[in-house]
Order: structure tokens, then C-alpha cells, then sequence
């Protein structure tokens, strides 16, 4: 499969996903790591180091990234990271930009959202949450480590505390979060292993994408990709291609900064921005 890079001027391919976005029968969203990037929630540089210049000094970690897979040495060390990550990427932060201006683009129109960020700024941006598929999990859920069972758990409160109350990276052992059923720790709910939870919210909005894709398989859709990267392109880069392939009133949309490409079978429907996200859904709404 041969990739490619379109070559029309900005100002043209913005009046394209302009009309795109008012002639679709519905849009579909696929949100990536790039899109919270854009919206400043990155993992690494000055806001790294403002909210874990501890950890880098002790255990040598560059990036809040890199750090999720540390091996800590005690499960209060453990917590006491997780919880300023969650917290600082999920509670302690408001909706960005580039996610309010999106919900303005498409608030009154179809649109279903898939993405792979764990970190809720659709629905902080007003985006309703039975038009959103989290697939790869959400920082605000805990889950049983083993697990036992499947069903998640609400964190808020217990990450709050667990925030406030940690002191030399570590939290007290009484608030090292444990399975109500079995016993064992619990953990985040994100998909990084065979252990990831899907619970019953998370198999809801599965049908619920799956049927919007039935719905609009052969009618008039935007797919609308945002921000998504090479780590796990078989959820959202790769179905959006096959769908715009086998239907030919589908437009394949693509704004990625240094990563806007689109297969050669479908140049002739598809728009690539190479541009920050936040500036081209910005000169959507003003142009």
C-alpha cells in the first residue's frame, strides 16, 4: 500500500473540510494522542517537570509517558505516581481548545466520536457521552488487577485523596486501592495488557458505534482523524481507510502535524492537513 501526501495550498483544503462538514450525513471523529497534544496536555518538558520533578530526579524518568511503565519499588511509590498522573491529566485540568472549538463545529450535527484517549476531554468539552467510544479505557476508572470480575470503579475521590496526602513519593499504605470482590490491588483501567477490563458502559458504546457505522456504511460520511499516530493504527487509521474504500460517498479528513498521509486508493476523496489541529478547527469556525 502506497502512502502519500496531498499537495493542495492550506487555504484549500480548509474550504474543503468546511464543506465536508456541512454536506455530511453524519461525521465520524477518531481522536488520537496528537489531539490532547494540541490542546497542551503533553507528557513531556516543562509541564513534566512541574508536576513530577521528584520522580525525574530520583528514578531518572523524562516523561510522564516512560513513567507509566517504571517498576517502582513499593506499591505506594506506585500510587503515589499514578495518582498525580491521573490527577493531573483527567481531574485537576479544564476541556481544551481544540476540543471546545470541535464540539462548536459539530454540537448540532450527526456525529459519533471513537478514540484512543483515556483522558476525558470530550466530555469536559460538552460532548455527549452516548456519542463516545473510549476504547482504550479511562483514567477516572479502576479496575481488580487480577481481574475477578468485570465491572469498573469511579476513582475521583480515592485519587483526590491519594494526591493531597502523598508525602516523599509515597502514599499511606491504608489508601492503596483494593478489590472489593477478591481482595487484590486494583489498577487503572487502560488497555496496555490481556487484563483490561471492557465493562458494560464499554460494550454499550461499542454497539453503539457499530451501529452507527452500519447506519451510514453507504451514505454520505465524513471521517473526520485527528491526531492519531502509528501505535495502534488498527483502531482508528485503518478501519477509517477500509471504510472510505468501500464507500464512495465517504471523505477521509486527516490532520496530523508531520504525520498527515493517506493511501493512493483513496487520494481523490481524502484531505490531509499537515497543521497543529487546534489552528486548522480555528480557521474552520472563522474562515
Amino acid at each position: 500500500m502506497k502512502l502519500i501526501k496531498t499537495h493542495e495550498d492550506y487555504n484549500t483544503q480548509i474550504n474543503k473540510l468546511k464543506e465536508a462538514l456541512n454536506t455530511a450525513d453524519a461525521i465520524l471523529i477518531g481522536a488520537g494522542a496528537g489531539m490532547s497534544t494540541s490542546a497542551g496536555l503533553t507528557y513531556s518538558g516543562e509541564r513534566f517537570y512541574k508536576h513530577f520533578s521528584d520522580f525525574a530526579e530520583k528514578y531518572g524518568i523524562t516523561d510522564m509517558y516512560s513513567g507509566g511503565f517504571y517498576p517502582f519499588p513499593s506499591d505506594e511509590v506506585f500510587w503515589a505516581w499514578w495518582s498525580r498522573h491521573i490527577y493531573f491529566n483527567r481531574y485537576g485540568v479544564k476541556a481544551g481548545k481544540p476540543y471546545t472549538d470541535l464540539y462548536e463545529l459539530v454540537r448540532d450535527k450527526n456525529y459519533f466520536v471513537l478514540t484512543t484517549n483515556v483522558d476525558h476531554q470530550f466530555q469536559l468539552a460538552g460532548f455527549d457521552k452516548k456519542r463516545l467510544f473510549y476504547t482504550q479505557g479511562d483514567y477516572g476508572l479502576f479496575q481488580c488487577s487480577v481481574p475477578c470480575h468485570n465491572k469498573t470503579y469511579d476513582n475521583e475521590d480515592v485519587v483526590t485523596d491519594m494526591v493531597a496526602r502523598q508525602e516523599d513519593m509515597k502514599i499511606p499504605s491504608e489508601l492503596i486501592p483494593k478489590c472489593p470482590v477478591c481482595g487484590k490491588n486494583m489498577t487503572i483501567n487502560l488497555r496496555c495488557d490481556d487484563k483490561f477490563v471492557e465493562d458494560e458502559g464499554w460494550h454499550k458504546a461499542n454497539e453503539r458505534y457499530e451501529n452507527f457505522l452500519k447506519e451510514y456504511k453507504d451514505k454520505k460520511i465524513l471521517l473526520l482523524e485527528l491526531g492519531v499516530g502509528g501505535n495502534t493504527p488498527v483502531i482508528i487509521k485503518y478501519p477509517f481507510w477500509r471504510i472510505t474504500l468501500m464507500n464512495e460517498n465517504a471523505t477521509y479528513a486527516c490532520i496530523n502535524l508531520g504525520e498527515s498521509v493517506c493511501p493512493e486508493d483513496i487520494e481523490n476523496r481524502s484531505i490531509c492537513v499537515d497543521e497543529d489541529i487546534s489552528k486548522v478547527i480555528k480557521d474552520i469556525i472563522s474562515g
